[in-house]
């Protein structure tokens, strides 16, 4: 499983990195930074929490 986000869509809410900070770090404004390479299977519950509560729908994960 992967990790994505729509740089365009994002609004920086920054929910992701509360829920996943293993994987995703946020920039100095707000966006974030996904760490490269497959989600380890041990955090993917995590990653479809963190994308599923993306306000905006930016962010994906796929196999």
């Amino acid at each position: 499983m992967k990790l994505s986000v729509d740089p365009i869509g994002c609004r920086a809410h920054g929910l992701c990195a509360d829920l996943l900070p293993e994987r995703i770090l946020l920039d100095e404004w707000g966006y974030p930074v996904l760490a490269a390479g497959p989600v380890p299977p041990a955090l993917v519950a995590d990653a479809r929490r963190a994308a599923a509560a993306c306000p905006v729908l930016a962010m994906r994960l796929r196999k």
